[in-house]
């Protein structure tokens, strides 16, 4: 009995030595690896990298707008146009020659507002609205309506059934519906059928630390981006000097998107 306890003790021990040595030649292996990986870099700088990406989505930060509809030029679609040549939807896409009406996106449009009492009409963009409390994502069944620690809200094309509970729930009707196959898509602003889309707050170009391509081609200078959170960000700065208002505030979904001048 001694014996075989001995022989499975020694066995076990060999076992052991196996495993090691196998993780041993692993681990060698994927050193040399990242030398070719690119000159300079190294897996552990490609990780840090993603780190640090992932830092920048924090809940110190609150990314908004404010839009000015002043300024607003009756007629006037440069951000729309905009958005459309950065995110690959509308005029110049294949959604646009599709069979499907339905098929039309609309991450940002232009309505117009009309005073009934005085017969005012003004002009504004709407697009998502970036809610702090969105019922888009309260009601998605699959967590691909989903909000950033930094107040962007966005759906993860992955886990999007296309069940469209977040197009009912949206109070701005801010998101549309892929119908049909899509070939000509942007690598940062991924579109496909079956799943339902919306205005991202050109988060690719945000996370470099530029501004989103709708403020950029604003040639009225009637929108401003910037940190809701930081008091000496030139938006809060604006915000603190104008009165302005969130549409349907009613609602208390405190909204990332506020208009003055309405």
């Amino acid at each position: 009995m001694s014996q075989n306890h001995d022989n499975k003790v020694t066995n076990e021990a060999h076992e052991q030595q196996v495993v090691n040595a196998a993780r041993r030649r692993f681990l060698g292996q994927t050193a040399a690896a990242t030398a070719v990986i690119a000159p300079g870099i190294t897996l552990m700088t490609i990780a840090h990298a993603d780190s640090k990406s992932a830092e920048g989505a924090s809940s110190s930060r609150r990314w908004g707008l404010l839009i000015d509809v002043n300024r607003c030029e009756k007629g006037c679609s440069d951000c729309v146009s905009a958005c459309q040549q950065e995110n690959g939807w509308g005029t110049g896409s294949t959604d646009e020659g599709l069979s499907s009406s339905r098929q039309k996106a609309q991450w940002i449009r232009t309505v117009t507002v009309h005073d009934k009492q005085t017969g005012f009409t003004n002009q504004l963009p709407m697009m998502c609205q970036h809610c702090e409390q969105p019922p888009c994502v309260d009601v998605c069944p699959t967590g691909a309506s989903m909000k950033r620690a930094d107040g962007i809200v966005l759906v993860d094309k992955h886990i999007c059934i296309g069940c469209r509970y977040c197009m009912m729930a949206c109070p701005y009707k801010a998101r549309s519906f892929v119908h049909e196959p899509l070939h000509d898509q942007k690598s940062h602003a991924p579109r496909g059928k079956g799943t339902v889309e919306s205005c991202t707050m050109c988060v690719h170009r945000v996370d470099r630390g530029e501004q989103p391509a709708c403020v950029v081609s604003c040639t009225q200078g009637a929108m401003f981006f910037g940190d809701l959170n930081d008091p000496a960000s030139d938006i809060s700065i604006k915000l603190a000097a104008v009165s302005s208002t969130q549409i349907r505030a009613d609602l208390g979904t405190n909204p990332g998107v506020r208009y003055s001048g309405i």
